[in-house]
């Protein structure tokens, strides 16, 4: 028997846990966001910016190695329960599965227009380099490593600026996701019309499932989510090219074990997507070195070495909820 089968069965008994405190999904943080601008936020959400600079500077702060978890080892723990039988033999199957359970959850109802969505993030390259930073340069700085956040659930100001076209308020992700249709082809065409893609002098060009994956992920990081429409976009996932899944779970930067759902991002490096195995929510992303490879940093400085394995950059949802006031926390 191996190490799963016996985790599942210990966990036979545990129950599913409440749907109001475990709802899927995502939102992206805004400029009004304690001290975090939009930009700061975008260019670390949007994984197809990355400045030869932030990588110099990433891999000079830390890399964090990928961490592959082993079930039998007693110092590990495990997530309290697991939504039905995990099955990360193929993206098609753990996505289904996921979708299968989400579709049984019943669809809370949209939040009201005065509240407010609560956010955990925990972004070790962020928090190291915030710690670095002299405490009287901290002061003069208009950003800062928080890892909770709060946004207005509807952000007129944010909803009427239309410089940032991957950027959508918590509000009008909800109902873009809860009017997906059905169909997976249909369902990724639509949303890349909603998150088009760059000419070139605007943004990257990319590749139609380059596009649809991005698209697709942009708003799977929106929060909150209607089951039923997560479950619609985790079946579209499972249909684009290139799209893979770990067989096993992984340690994210919060130190859960979660499922990843993986795509190359290039020849070097590929974007894995977490997903919570308990409820299937979203949790988090990370970039992960594929091969190892040497990156060329500004003039004077050393080339700088990237080994399979590193992890140059992850975030993991910890907590996210719907709440009635700003600094209010579920």
């Amino acid at each position: 028997m191996d190490e799963m089968t016996r985790l599942r069965e210990l966990r036979a008994d545990a129950p599913v846990p409440d749907r109001a405190a475990l709802a899927p999904g995502r939102k992206r943080l805004t400029d009004a966001i304690e001290g975090r601008g939009r930009r700061t936020f975008r260019l670390r959400a949007d994984w197809r910016i990355t400045s030869l600079g932030a990588v110099v500077a990433i891999t000079a702060a830390a890399l964090f190695v990928t961490q592959i978890v082993d079930t039998s080892d007693p110092r590990q723990s495990g997530p309290a329960t697991v939504a039905g039988d995990l099955d990360l033999s193929s993206p098609a199957a753990a996505l289904g599965r996921a979708a299968d359970f989400l579709e049984q959850q019943e669809v809370p109802p949209e939040p009201r227009a005065d509240q407010w969505i609560y956010l955990r993030e925990e972004d070790p390259y962020q928090e190291k380099q915030w710690k670095e930073i002299p405490a009287e340069v901290r002061k003069k700085m208009d950003w800062s490593y928080l890892p909770d956040s709060w946004i207005p659930y509807d952000d007129k100001a944010a909803e009427n600026d239309a410089s940032d076209t991957d950027y959508q308020t918590a509000r009008a992700s909800y109902r873009i996701a809860a009017g997906l249709p059905e169909d997976p082809e249909a369902l990724l065409a639509k949303l890349r019309k909603v998150f088009p893609t760059g000419d070139g002098s605007n943004g990257p060009r990319e590749a139609k499932d380059e596009h649809s994956f991005r698209a697709l992920t942009v708003l799977l990081e929106s929060y909150p989510l209607p089951p039923d429409a997560l479950a619609r976009m985790y079946r579209a996932m499972a249909t684009i090219e290139g799209v893979g899944v770990t067989d096993h779970l992984i340690r994210d930067a919060g130190g859960r074990q979660v499922i990843a759902v993986t795509r190359a991002y290039d020849r070097n490096t590929r974007r894995e997507i977490l997903i919570d195995p308990v409820d299937y929510s979203y949790a988090g992303d990370r970039e992960v070195v594929t091969r190892t490879h040497e990156v060329t940093g500004p003039e004077g400085t050393l080339p700088i070495e990237h080994k399979r394995g590193d992890v140059l950059r992850e975030v993991a949802r910890t907590k996210a909820a719907v709440v009635d006031a700003k600094g209010q926390k579920p």
